[in-house]
């Protein structure tokens, strides 16, 4: 029997999310504010919505993929929202990655319209979207994740239950500081590879397998190495998943001297405008020593 979902954000990564429910069967109501975004999901058989309220009818689960909390909010209980379409008892899946505090209180008001909720952030971005491996860390009561998990299987190859409401937020929050400290750690060690001489787009090579090894290691090096900033994700979205981190820390007292500093760099690179461009950019912080010789 074919599932009927609702996708709430066909940007890139809900986009990404989209293409692949539909390639693989899924037959996908989408609802978008931009009527643009929804079209490459159209052409794979998706169905266009005017509403949140819209797509959300006759659908076995809602996914959400928007960009912070006061976006899901009123995408799920605003005017022409989620709430006002779905029947009771539906199942809303929120991929975004927004604070576990917001997810809470989100869930609380969805069980009170008889509306379940888990929280499912992912890592791995539109690339592993589109062949079916994201990374799905997730929150909610025990059966409405394993379902949600069955709502998810053709585009995660990980999914993991980290407890209730807001525990898939807190994991994805932790992600991302792991993340962040790695693009920079890895961005300052690319410009010391490339002031000493060393062909930095050969270390990923060198040190496969060894502990230094990581995912992030193989491939941004060699984009850091030639500067290649095609877009895969954005600055002022790590930015904010790094203002989230450090404010659960606040929260729990929890000392985060280098997170902190990697937070400073990521909203030093916002400031000067390149917010918008992908992780890549942040060689942007470190002298290019190939365009001090070509000035010279």
């Amino acid at each position: 029997m074919t599932l009927t979902i609702a996708l709430i954000g066909a940007g890139a990564m809900g986009g990404a999310i989209g293409a692949r429910l539909a390639s693989t069967g899924t037959a996908l109501r989408v609802f978008d504010m931009n009527p643009a975004a929804m079209e490459p999901l159209t052409a794979l058989g998706a169905i266009a919505t005017r509403s949140a309220a819209e797509a959300a009818q006759g659908a076995r689960a809602v996914i959400l993929s928007l960009n912070a909390p006061r976006i899901v909010r009123a995408a799920v209980f605003g005017s022409g929202g989620v709430a006002e379409g779905a029947a009771s008892g539906t199942l809303i899946i929120d991929m975004s990655s927004i604070d576990p505090t917001a997810t809470q209180a989100l869930a609380h008001d969805a069980a009170e319209l008889g509306l379940r909720w888990v929280d499912s952030p992912l890592s791995g971005g539109a690339p592993k979207a589109a062949t079916g491996h994201l990374t799905l860390m997730q929150g909610g009561a025990e059966a409405d994740v394993a379902e949600a998990q069955q709502v998810l299987a053709q585009v995660a190859s990980n999914q993991t239950r980290m407890g209730d409401a807001g525990a898939g937020q807190t994991t994805k929050l932790i992600n991302q500081v792991l993340c962040g400290l790695n693009f920079l750690a890895v961005a300052e060690a690319t410009a010391l590879a490339k002031a000493a001489g060393v062909d930095a787009a050969r270390i990923p090579a060198a040190l496969a397998g060894g502990r230094a090894d990581s995912a992030i290691l193989q491939e941004y090096m060699p984009r850091f190495a030639a500067r290649d900033y095609r877009p895969t994700g954005r600055i002022d979205n790590m930015v904010k998943d790094l203002n989230g981190a450090q404010d659960l820390a606040r929260l729990t007292h929890t000392p985060m001297p280098l997170t902190a500093l990697c937070a400073e760099v990521h909203r030093l690179l916002t400031a000067q405008g390149l917010g918008d461009q992908d992780q890549a950019a942040l060689m942007e912080f470190f002298p290019n020593p190939l365009a001090k010789e070509a000035s010279r």
